[in-house]
Formats: C-alpha cells, structure tokens, sequence
C-alpha cells in the first residue's frame, strides 16, 4: 500500500457544553481532568445572544484536544464506552468521527464520583494521511489535493481495522 494514503488520528477531542452554568462548567472541567489528566482549556463566547444571556468572554464549555499516542490509546477507551458500535451518521463527508457518551461511568477504568452526578461528553476523532502540513506550513502554503483528503469510505473502514468497530444501530 502507498504509505501517503495511509489513514491515522491526527487528533482527539473531548469537550463538554455548560453554557451560562458555572457549576456545570466545574464539574466538566474536574471530569477532563480525572479522564485524561490534564488541565482542559475553557471555552468562550465570542457573539452576544441576549436571549441566551451570552456576551463575548463568558466561558460556556471546556474541552482537552490530544495528539499522537494518547490520543490513540484514549481513543481505544471511548469507542469501548460506546462498546465499539458507531452509526455511520457519526461520520462527515471529510472522514471526522464524532460521537456522544452519555453517562462517564460508561468508560473504562472510570469510577462514579458524587461530587460530578451523571454527565456525559462529545468525542470527535479528527482523521488525516500523511502530507497534510502543506496546508499548515508557512512557506508556499497550498489547499490538499483531493486524493488526500480522508473519505467516508476511507475513514468506516480505519475504523474497521484499527479498533474493530462495527457500524449499525447504535442508541
């Protein structure tokens, strides 16, 4: 196989939405935190939406993006949460795998804490092939050629292979 058409993650992201809650945006924070172990980085609003109560610089969420090897092994943690069964709907046109899980306890090796209750996070795993840093490079920077984008097609079928997921009716 051509090695430029080889798919891996590029990225993982956790994140959770509190909105105008403080609280809720405490527990989410300690929740990343007790996941991966780092300090997640919070979320602001840059529109004012006067219905919603939102103005620019009011935090309303946290999220921890991962990259190389943590994120693959963390990866392997949240799909068996979902207990390797993904929708298809889960994946984009550009091969971005995103998925819910409702309940933290839900994943392995992860207690209940009384202090958090019940909450639940989003999990978007962003996909690549190697070559994509001629859209990120300072120099003689140019758009990715179609060949090397991740396809829907390519991206079901990493998933296949690299965590044995199977595609169906998940809840």
């Amino acid at each position: 196989m051509n090695p430029m058409k080889k798919v891996s993650i590029e990225k993982l992201t956790l994140n959770i939405g509190a909105g105008k809650d403080t609280v809720k945006l405490e527990k989410g924070i300690k929740l990343l935190k007790n996941i991966v172990g780092i300090e997640p980085v919070k979320t602001v609003t840059n529109k004012r939406i006067p219905t919603w109560g939102l103005r620019p610089g009011l935090p309303i969420g946290c999220k921890i993006t991962l990259r190389g090897e943590q994120a693959n092994t963390l990866a392997k943690r949240l799909l068996e949460a979902k207990e390797n069964i993904l929708k298809e709907s889960q994946i984009d046109v550009n091969g971005n795998v995103s998925f819910g899980i409702h309940e933290y306890i839900d994943i392995p090796e992860l207690k209940y804490d009384p202090d958090l209750g019940i909450m639940g996070l989003q999990v978007t795993i962003t996909l690549k092939k190697p070559g994509l840093r001629i859209t990120k490079r300072r120099l003689y920077k140019t758009k990715l050629p179609k060949q090397q984008k991740v396809s829907k097609e390519e991206a079901i079928k990493f998933m296949q292979e690299e965590y044995k997921i199977k595609f169906g009716d998940a809840e």
